[in-house]
């Protein structure tokens, strides 16, 4: 696995969906929130929070490092952390913050509203097994109704959007000439792990054989004659 050292913003609004994913639960499920998700929305606030004042990822902030931190504690300031910005500049990142978490609040909303079948069906199966691996998972998702991707996210409308894509590192030019390439002669998008487990599991029920069942191979197949008793034991 490679070693990842950037996280995208469309990753982080992910990262938000699913924080807020058990108190959109509760609201659906349940009609009453409880406390038991005050973790996931602290969580939440905070990498929203960062994403306005420190990773330049909020089109009315701008690409801009708000607050410096410090070591030492003064009255009236938080610890590791000195506001040097305005009142104004501060409301305008508690909206920017309000908005980005109701946007992640809504997604996660729509994406269990939609798949509400799945969720029930997921609870009954933990209920029953109380673990589930990943090709059970793999199975239980399959008919998940996706979301639809959304917009490509500009820092200014004023900027247009370059179709021009990346360049191609040496592994992928080699990839490309050994017929690999995909369509202008880019290599085709990585396959999501999810989606190669089911493919997996399809291949393996299409020739009637369980998709674990490689991990317990046979040692060795004897041939026993109708009238002769087997022996469990016996290696032959």
């Amino acid at each position: 696995i490679d070693d990842k050292y950037s996280t995208t913003r469309n990753e982080i609004l992910d990262q938000l969906a699913y924080a807020l994913g058990g108190r959109v639960a509760e609201e659906i499920v349940f009609h009453e929130p409880t406390t038991g998700a005050s973790n996931d929305i602290e969580k939440a606030t905070g990498m929203a929070r960062k994403m306005v004042t420190e990773f330049g990822m909020s089109e009315r902030v701008g690409a801009i490092k708000l607050g410096q931190s410090t070591g030492e504690v003064f009255l009236g300031r938080d610890m590791g952390h000195q506001r040097d910005y305005s009142e104004e500049v501060a409301r305008i990142v508690d909206e920017e913050v309000r908005s980005l978490i109701d946007a992640a609040h809504d997604e996660a909303y729509a994406a269990l509203n939609a798949n509400r079948d799945l969720l029930d069906h997921l609870v009954l199966e933990l209920l029953e097994k109380e673990t589930l691996n990943v090709h059970e998972l793999a199975e239980l998702f399959k008919p998940v109704v996706k979301q639809p991707a959304r917009p490509t996210w500009l820092s200014s409308q004023t900027r247009q959007l370059s179709d021009r894509p990346p360049v191609l590192t040496p592994a992928e030019i080699a990839a490309r000439q050994n017929g690999a390439g995909g369509q202008n002669g880019h290599l085709p998008p990585p396959v999501p792990a999810d989606k190669v487990i089911e493919e997996q599991i399809d291949e393996a029920a299409s020739v009637g054989a369980h998709p674990l069942a490689e991990e317990h191979p046979p040692e060795q197949v004897i041939e026993v004659p109708d009238d002769q008793p087997v022996n469990p034991g016996e290696k032959g």
